[in-house]
This record gives C-alpha cells, sequence and structure tokens, in this order.
C-alpha cells in the first residue's frame, strides 16, 4: 500500500471527538443540543445543526489564526455554551484544549501556562484580569482571545472565530493524538498535566454510555465546572455523542437547580454527594416539582449511605449510579449501578466496560478478596502520561498498570470498595484507619448535614483523629454528642479525639471536600 492510500484510508476510518458534533447534526439536526442559561427570555438555545456549524466555523477561524494540531489552547472560563463549542473546534484541528481552573490564582494559572506552553489563551471577561496577571510571571502565550466582553487592548474578540465564513481543514486525528491536557488537583505542590486522546476519550464515552444506561432522549443539567473532567467528559461529551440535550448553569446553586430541573423538565443530573445533600436540605425542594428527573449520578466521594437512604424515599423513580474514576482515566473506572446502591452502599461498584482494576501489595502483586492494597488499572480511557513528566509517567504506569494513588479493596464478588487515598489514610496509635468509616458513622447521627474526617498530628498517637461537622439548620449539636455517639458505634481508637462544629465546609468549584485546608486550618487543635 502505497504512502497516498494509507492516508486516504486514515482519513475515511478517523473517528475523533471532533467528528462527533457533525455525524449527531447528521442524525439529529432539529433536536436541541445545547440550552445555556437559567432563565428562559435570555437563554442560548442551539440544536444540533446549528451547534456543528459552530464548532465548524469557531475551527475554521482557529486554522486561519494559525492554530495547528498539537498547538495548545488553555481555556479560562465558567460554564457557557462557547465553551462547549471551543472543546470540540479545537479537537477538530487536533490541538490541544487545556481547560484551566477559575478558582486558580494568577501564580497557579501562570504555571499551567508556562507548563503547558499554550501559546493561545480564551479567557471568559471577567477572568481577564486574573489571566493578564498570570501571564506576566512567563508562559509563551502571544495570542489572547476574550469571550462575552468588549475586547481589552492586546485581545481580540471569539466572535471572530464563532462567525467565520469557512471551512475547517481535513486534518486527520489519529486516535492517540493528544487533544486534551488535564492539570490534576493532585496533593503535590504543583499540578500533573495528563495528556488524553481521542481514543482515551471516546472509548470511556463508550463505557459511560453502556453502564450509565444514557440515552438520546435525555435531557442532562449541567452545572459543575465543565474545566473538570467528571462533568466535561463523563455528561457532555457522551451527551454531544448520543445527541441528548444539554443544559448549561453557570454553577451548581441549588435554587437554580430545583427550578431548571422543573422549567426545563430534565430527566438527568450529576453532583457529588455535597450538591445532592444541598438539593436535599432546600427549602423549596419538596414544593419543586422534580417528576422528569429519572437519572441520578454522583462521584467525587461515596455517597452516605443516610443520604442514599434519603434520596430513595424523597425521589422514589430516580435510578442512581456512582461514578468512580480519576482525571488520568478520563475519568471513569468503575461504576455502581442502580440496583446495588443500598445492598452496596460505599462500593465504587465494578470495573467499567472498557476497563480492567485490581488490588496490588507493594510488590504489585494481586491480593486476595477483602484484603486493602492500590487500585490499578488497564484500560484504553489511560491517560497517554504526564506532559513532560517521564519519571512520574514511568512510576504511574509501573509494570503495565496505571496506579492510582486510591486504596481498596473488592469483595467475594467483585465489587470495589475505594478505603481512601493513600494520603488521607489515618495512622493513629499504630493502626491504619480510614476516614469515611469515621464519617459514615458520624452521619448516623440525627442533626448532621456534613461532616469531614482527617487526621492531625499528636504527640502521643503520632497521628489522632478530627472531624468537622456542619449541623442541619434546625439542629444544635455539641462536640462531645458528636464523640459520645461515635464511641458508642466504633472501636475507641476510631472515635475523633477533637470534632470542630462549623457552618460549612471548604470545597473546591465541583463540590469536592478540600480536607488539605481542613489539616491546615486545624492541624494544631492538639496542641490546644
Amino acid at each position: 500500500m502505497t504512502a497516498d492510500a494509507a492516508s486516504v484510508i486514515d482519513s475515511a476510518r478517523q473517528h475523533s471527538l471532533g467528528n462527533l458534533p457533525r455525524r449527531t447534526a447528521q442524525r439529529s439536526p432539529d433536536r436541541i443540543a445545547i440550552v445555556d442559561g437559567p432563565d428562559p427570555e435570555s437563554q442560548t438555545r442551539l440544536t444540533f445543526a446549528e451547534f456543528a456549524d459552530l464548532v465548524d466555523r469557531t475551527a475554521a477561524g482557529m486554522a486561519t489564526d494559525g492554530i495547528v494540531k498539537g498547538d495548545r489552547v488553555a481555556l479560562l472560563s465558567h460554564n457557557c455554551w462557547q465553551f462547549a463549542v471551543l472543546s470540540f473546534a479545537t479537537a477538530r484541528l487536533g490541538a490541544i484544549l487545556v481547560p484551566v481552573n477559575f478558582m486558580l490564582g494568577a501564580d497557579e494559572i501562570g504555571f499551567i501556562l508556562d507548563h503547558s506552553g499554550a501559546e493561545t489563551f480564551v479567557v471568559e471577561g471577567a477572568l481577564v484580569p486574573t489571566a493578564e496577571d498570570a501571564m506576566t510571571s512567563g508562559g509563551s502565550v502571544t495570542r489572547r482571545v476574550v469571550m462575552g466582553t468588549q475586547p481589552p487592548s492586546g485581545w481580540t474578540d471569539v466572535r471572530t472565530w464563532l462567525e467565520h465564513d469557512g471551512t475547517p481543514p481535513e486534518v486527520v486525528v489519529a486516535d492517540d493524538d493528544p487533544i486534551r491536557l488535564m492539570y490534576t488537583s493532585g496533593t503535590e505542590s504543583r499540578p500533573k498535566g495528563a495528556l488524553l486522546s481521542s481514543r482515551s476519550l471516546m472509548w470511556q464515552y463508550v463505557s459511560c454510555v453502556i453502564d450509565g444506561s444514557m440515552s438520546a432522549d435525555d435531557i442532562e443539567l449541567h452545572t459543575l465546572p465543565l474545566y473538570h473532567c467528571a462533568q466535561l467528559d463523563c455528561f457532555l461529551g457522551p451527551d454531544v455523542y448520543l445527541g441528548a440535550t444539554s443544559i448549561i448553569l453557570p454553577g451548581p446553586d441549588p435554587a437554580s437547580i430545583l427550578r431548571t430541573i422543573a422549567t426545563e423538565r430534565v430527566t438527568k443530573f450529576f453532583a457529588p454527594p455535597t450538591i445532592w445533600i444541598a438539593l436535599l436540605r432546600h427549602p423549596d425542594f419538596d414544593s419543586t416539582d422534580l417528576s422528569s428527573l429519572r437519572k441520578g449520578y454522583y462521584g467525587a466521594s461515596a455517597m452516605p449511605v443516610e443520604v442514599l437512604k434519603e434520596i430513595r424515599e424523597r425521589l422514589p423513580e430516580v435510578d442512581l449510579w456512582n461514578f468512580y474514576g480519576q482525571t488520568e482515566m478520563a475519568p471513569l473506572a468503575t461504576i455502581l449501578g442502580p440496583d446495588e446502591q443500598l445492598s452496596r452502599a460505599g462500593s465504587a461498584g465494578r470495573q467499567a466496560l472498557n476497563v480492567e482494576t485490581r488490588i496490588v501489595d507493594e510488590a504489585d502483586e494481586t491480593v486476595p478478596a477483602g484484603t486493602v492494597g492500590e487500585i490499578v488499572h488497564r484500560s484504553p480511557h489511560a491517560t497517554l502520561g504526564y506532559y513532560h513528566d517521564d519519571a512520574k509517567t514511568a512510576e504511574a504506569f509501573r509494570n503495565g498498570w496505571f496506579h492510582s494513588g486510591d486504596l481498596g479493596y473488592v469483595d467475594d464478588d467483585g465489587r470495589l470498595f475505594v478505603v481512601d487515598r493513600k494520603k488521607d489514610m489515618i495512622k493513629t496509635g499504630g493502626e491504619n484507619l480510614a476516614s469515611r468509616e469515621v464519617e459514615e458513622a458520624i452521619y448516623t447521627l440525627d442533626g448532621v448535614a456534613e461532616v469531614a474526617v482527617f487526621g492531625v498530628s499528636h504527640p502521643t498517637w503520632v497521628e489522632a483523629v478530627a472531624a468537622v461537622v456542619v449541623p442541619r439548620p434546625d439542629a444544635a449539636l455539641t462536640s462531645e454528642q458528636v464523640i459520645e455517639h461515635t464511641r458508642s458505634v466504633l472501636a475507641g481508637y476510631k472515635t475523633p479525639k477533637y470534632v470542630v462544629i462549623a457552618d460549612a465546609l471548604p470545597k473546591n468549584p465541583s463540590g469536592k471536600i478540600l480536607k488539605r485546608q481542613l489539616r491546615d486550618e486545624h492541624g494544631d487543635i492538639a496542641a490546644n
């Protein structure tokens, strides 16, 4: 076969992320693809035909500006329809999208710009001052593009791409060409950049669709940040793949979520347990028409058993799925389905369709059922590696498996239970303790809304168990009550030695509780 023939065949066979809007538009041109915003009077509503056209125009405009395959395009923005367009337009060109957490400070953003080598920086208008501060610390940005506002000096308007009158070039994007660079929130001083390809994402979409019972007639509400792989690639991407409707809100405000489910007749919704808890506690929950909702998903942490029971009681028609994974797995690894939410409460379920998972010891040998070890995976979902970090890539993929850094075990039926992150295990008095076990015990105390358990330095026990508890609005809990209740259901060494009653827990924009911040804030509690 000649090189020219091989190239033509590669073009005909490609199935990359950038092809999805066009293919879905050919099947369902008039179906609503995107609804952006909570206010019906000012919403942007796009059919799949319109969405695919915007992706093509944007890719053509970017190409005209000189953006080519392999270029890094950083994107700093809250949720909006333009974010969705750019995520597919960059993939269409084989450019590498670098979503940036809008909660980061200028120095942190500057590190990502410098490390990724992004030459193009697309920024929401309200975030331009932070972006400009970030660019003073280094990086190689030469093209500045603003969204949603009059361009400041030195910036161009994203509308020049969105309204471009042209056709994008035909770019063959191979299965393992990188098209996404996702920076982990991690535990280290600097985040790692996980490279993902179309192969990673497309196989992950298939796993989500099949194991998550997703379908083209879904109407999904997206409220968690799209810069995060869970909302972007477990939910928005599969929706576009299938031809389902995506309702995009700027953030997870409980009142807006409830109102939008009712007005848009939302059938499908994802949120971490913290957001589900906030919805259940909202005063409008019982008076809002939530009868359209049929599918609920959660991740980032296991759902407390007491909350699972409450959701089952108050939303009896909603099936729940637990999605477990991490950025490097694009991000899905395992799923617990609706039939086992209560019977296997706390489990992360079984490995997803296109994933192989096992538990290993320090020597990377498989351990028996019931034995705690590190969770490792083999899958086409997995990252191509860490950008500019061969040593960490080699360490993560040692012996041919991706090492998650999570500790867990499987039961006799092969269901995974995540015990903790390695960093979140509490080592007290020579015993290893999973913080989640203590959290589950505290949740059974009446009046508890949220809880986070973590270890603090202790002169005698090395680490001591500490808990920060948020009471329900109508409850008046004391530290002594929490300690007494926990002691009644757990062994003494598992009982918190220190309990702080607080109004709220610190969380990132994805709703994940920030235990690092709690450790910093309460690290000296044993000395007081």
